[in-house]
């Protein structure tokens, strides 16, 4: 028995020396990162004084009060050097991320690609532009953390596609920008390199996973990101930055991660062939930047590096077309509804495209319930989330995911259980959805998201339709928020699971007639959901407010140029 009993001893000393040298190791990656990226800032800003020195009549406001198509032109014509340029954007990145915390990390490869741009013979569409990339975007040199500490490891080994496709139109990427844990969250805080927040108003989140791109775009300093969206990645931090952002169709760009992200998320949500793809998309102040970037990238070095990727150009003549749109429309998806200010925006952008000639007509997305339960939140956790929470084992979970990791850890049976006892309150089955329990279950799955979106083609023909005009989730949450309310995401998560291009315009601002009537939300049901809702947005007089434009897969040029209509009329009005 004594030797029995200092057996067990034993066992238990050693089970607690593992598991503190294994927080120990978690701990001195993360010191580590945090102070590579310390290092990092403090080289890029000694850079940027002695450029400061060299070059003390540097008009900054100036330059970073151009718009990106102006800017490009200046740079082509030789008025402004690229080197002005992006010493200029890069001390605007530092005072940004001082007050924000948006940047994950400087690139200072893009030195080296300044003096490269300057020996090609031909100037590409995006030369000279600093551009800034989401964190998990793979560049050569750099980790994509995506806010995990087991994607600590071994930097990237090669660019991915669209960097170097950015590269050969003479673009600069500059910066690696910060991302919520695991991507998962339209909230923008993970456990290593800490909270971002909205450039507009400290008390706000900038939204996600997108957020440190929406921070930086938004306080001016980057004039060109780059995102990605499998729920609302790139529109939402557009809602609550104020920014115009596009979500292309699932293939139209594709980019690759470094092997080490490569195995970690191989079974993961965002890089797993899924019927709900992850898209890359731009993110910038207006929309004639995104149509450029788009047109920099849909080019024959994107079809060369990548034979996946469909080789249609970008098709100028439609995007510059004047013709009168049949537009559809709703304000609400009846299963979410949104603030008031979110509802109004829309009504006043169909009255002012009604008066510009534009042919509207009242619509109604189908069965949006079935969609979030069955189709959307299934796609990503098939297994019952088993893969994603592989992804933080040994890891600190980042508060604001905690709610939806405690969901996942439910054993299948107690999900069954509080399905059942839970079923009046509908919206909190999606916390305790049931996976797929068969592979043939999980391609039926696959089938009922195909026919979902051939009965939405089949009703958006029926009316005839060129575009829809709808709601975005908005106006800022406060930070914390986005983790207790994934749902509310369904404005947004639809045209993930159609996968069609779908795009945000920012057209007025929060008033205070509008503060008041949230005061009188009642939302859905009067539920914790409404109510939380209520709690999130509260305070936001002032922050952006937008609406949300689409089309038919492929379409991308059709609904950036909707997006420039709805962008034109909101700025005369």
């Amino acid at each position: 028995p004594s030797a029995a009993l200092a057996l067990l001893c034993s066992s238990a000393a050693a089970l607690v020396v593992w598991k503190w040298l294994g927080k120990r190791q978690i701990q001195k990656k993360t010191e580590e990162a945090r102070m590579t990226r310390d290092e990092g800032v403090k080289k890029m800003a000694k850079a940027v004084q002695q450029f400061r020195e060299q070059v003390p009549s540097v008009q900054t406001d100036a330059i970073l009060s151009l718009p990106l198509l102006e800017l490009t032109w200046r740079l082509r014509d030789g008025s402004l050097s690229p080197k002005t340029v992006l010493y200029t954007y890069l001390e605007k990145a530092l005072e940004v991320t001082q007050q924000t915390n948006c940047l994950r990390h400087f690139i200072p490869e893009c030195e080296e690609q300044l003096q490269e741009i300057q020996r090609h013979k031909e100037k590409g569409l995006l030369y000279g532009i600093p551009v800034s990339i989401k964190d998990h975007i793979g560049h050569k040199g750099h980790l994509s953390t995506c806010g995990l500490v087991q994607c600590l490891g071994p930097p990237v080994q090669e660019d991915s596609v669209l960097v170097k496709v950015l590269k050969r139109q003479g673009a600069i990427p500059f910066a690696m920008t910060n991302v919520p844990q695991s991507l998962f969250n339209y909230d923008c805080s993970n456990p290593i390199f800490g909270q971002t927040l909205n450039p507009l108003n400290h008390q706000k989140s900038p939204g996600g996973s997108s957020g440190g791109e929406g921070a930086l775009i938004a306080g001016g300093g980057s004039i060109l990101g780059i995102g990605s969206d499998i729920g609302g990645s790139i529109r939402l931090p557009s809602s609550f930055c104020g920014l115009c952002g596009l979500k292309p169709t699932g293939g139209r760009l594709r980019w690759v991660l470094g092997v080490r992200c490569t195995r970690l998320f191989n079974v993961d949500v965002c890089f797993h062939p899924t019927p709900v793809p992850c898209v890359l998309g731009p993110m910038a102040r207006d929309v004639d930047s995104l149509a450029l970037c788009m047109k920099a990238l849909l080019c024959e070095e994107m079809f060369r590096l990548d034979p996946t990727v469909p080789p249609i150009p970008f098709d100028e003549e439609v995007y510059s077309s004047s013709a009168l749109l049949r537009v559809g429309y709703y304000d609400t998806d009846g299963y979410f509804p949104l603030p008031p200010c979110m509802r109004r925006v829309v009504q006043e952008t169909r009255g002012a495209l009604q008066a510009a000639g534009h042919q509207l007509v009242p619509f109604s997305p189908p069965r949006i319930h079935y969609v979030m339960t069955e189709l959307f939140l299934k796609a990503f956790f098939a297994d019952g989330g088993g893969a994603w929470l592989d992804l933080f084992a040994g890891g600190i979970v980042d508060p604001s995911l905690k709610s939806q990791v405690n969901c996942c850890k439910i054993p299948r049976l107690g999900k069954k259980l509080l399905a059942l006892i839970l079923k009046p309150l509908v919206r909190l089955n999606v916390a305790v959805i049931s996976p797929c329990r068969s592979v043939k279950e999980m391609w039926n799955h696959h089938h009922q998201i195909e026919a979902y979106r051939t009965e939405f083609i089949a009703r958006w023909r029926e009316l005839q339709l060129d575009v829809v005009l709808c709601p975005v989730l908005g106006p800022a949450f406060t930070p914390g928020y986005p983790g207790k309310l994934l749902t509310a995401i369904s404005s947004t998560m639809l045209y993930n699971v159609l996968n069609f291009p779908a795009g945000v315009v920012p057209v007025s601002t929060v008033t205070e007639a509008d503060e008041e009537e949230l005061k009188l939300y009642r939302g859905c049901c009067d539920d914790p959901w409404d109510r939380t809702l209520k709690q999130a947005v509260a305070g936001a007089v002032g922050l952006p407010v937008a609406v949300q434009c689409v089309a038919l897969p492929w379409r991308e040029e059709l609904c950036l140029r909707f997006m420039k209509e709805v962008e034109t009329l909101s700025r005369e009005k």
